[in-house]
């Protein structure tokens, strides 16, 4: 399974620009990158929004789980 998981990140460089990645310093410092991995400067304000607006959501589900009675 560990293999499965760096051959999927290895590949994922390859069909999509983000890379696989959710951090959104890597994000900014994509954008200024010319390479054919990089991203375009217009879409990063939504893009580090779209992962800040996941990052609560999942804390909040967590959060949520966490508090839950059990039966």
């Amino acid at each position: 399974m560990a293999y499965a998981v760096g051959l999927y990140i290895a590949a994922g460089y390859w069909f999509t620009a983000s890379t696989c990645f959710a951090n959104p310093a890597v994000t900014v410092a994509r954008s200024l990158s010319d390479t054919f991995a990089g991203i375009d400067p217009a879409g990063v304000p939504a893009f580090v929004a779209a992962q800040f607006t996941g990052g609560l959501t999942a804390s909040w589900f967590f959060a949520w789980l966490a508090n839950r009675e059990t039966p």
